[in-house]
């Protein structure tokens, strides 16, 4: 075994010593106190969330492979195991449903604590004085957008320059700062604005909208499914978003200052170690950039 590898071993196995005596402590700690905090999370978000972590303890979770997992997913974990080994003595519950952006607001005025959905820095410094902004989670450059269209579609999957996107058209909302400015200087036929997610993805399922941009998935051919809704990304094409994505805390939450604080002791100890690169790698979300044309460069 090489002295790259035995390295490599020890530092994980240390990691994981590390996080396993907090989950000790910290868990005894909160449930002495009895003090879960609520936390909101859209509902198709928070379904793939529990599929994929089961009866396993989130805060010790490695392997971040399987069929639910996505970047939300990723997200939730990393959140998560940040905040513990930060030194946060707090659980969650979980509240799911069309939260969206009704989250912003109660972030805004302390009736949830964090948003375990990253936001772009974009967005989160538009909310700076009611909000913490934590570590980047996701750097800027690494978020790689798929380019994704109904099967059916020929007329997006046929993509392969930059100028072929004047044909067709997209949807997005302003409310995503990042997305919306790609989308824009992608040169577009036309590009919809929509607040809802769900209700993109219906509509590029619909071929009412051409495309959107979304995160590849874990999926062996990457595809994204929900009940009905079946979408594919271009082959091998891809899409830079150029911003660093981050979590946000409210300043207003009586807990606030304590998080913020614990997550980016908790970032910085993941970052170290590499997890947070092997758990977005791991779920599909980075792309090896060999085997894609990134289009927007």
């Amino acid at each position: 075994m090489s002295n790259s590898m035995i390295n490599s071993f020890k530092a994980q196995f240390i990691y994981f010593l590390i996080l396993l005596s907090c989950t000790t402590l910290i868990s005894s700690t909160a449930n002495a106190k009895n003090s879960a905090i609520l936390i909101y999370i859209q509902d198709d978000v928070y379904l793939d969330y529990k599929n994929f972590v089961g009866e396993r303890d989130v805060l010790t979770i490695k392997n971040f492979s399987g069929k639910t997992i996505r970047r939300d997913v990723v997200d939730m974990i990393i959140a998560q195991q940040a905040l513990q080994l930060g030194g946060f003595p707090y659980d969650f519950s979980y509240a799911p449903g069309k939260v969206n952006f009704r989250n912003t607001k109660m972030l805004q005025n302390g009736d949830l604590l964090i948003s375990f959905d990253s936001y772009w820095k974009r967005d989160a410094e538009a909310l700076a004085d009611k909000l913490y902004i934590s570590a980047p989670v996701i750097r800027n450059g690494e978020y790689v957008a798929g380019i994704y269209t109904s099967p059916n579609n020929q007329k997006v999957l046929q993509i392969k320059k930059l100028t072929d996107f004047t044909k067709l058209t997209a949807i997005s909302t302003p409310k995503w700062r990042t997305d919306w400015q790609t989308l824009q200087d992608l040169s577009l036929k036309e590009l919809v604005k929509e607040n809802s997610w769900l209700s993109m993805v219906r509509m590029v399922n619909l071929q009412w909208v051409d495309f959107m941009l979304m995160p590849f998935n874990s999926t062996a051919d990457q595809s994204f499914t929900l009940e009905k809704i079946h979408l594919i990304p271009v082959p091998n094409m891809a899409i830079v978003l150029k911003d660093s994505r981050h979590f946000v805390i409210s300043k207003a939450h009586p807990q606030g200052e304590a998080a913020f604080i614990a997550i980016n002791k908790g970032l910085k100890i993941l970052r170290e170690y590499g997890t947070i690169t092997k758990a977005y790698t791991e779920a599909g979300f980075f792309v090896d950039p060999v085997k894609y044309k990134i289009l927007n460069q």
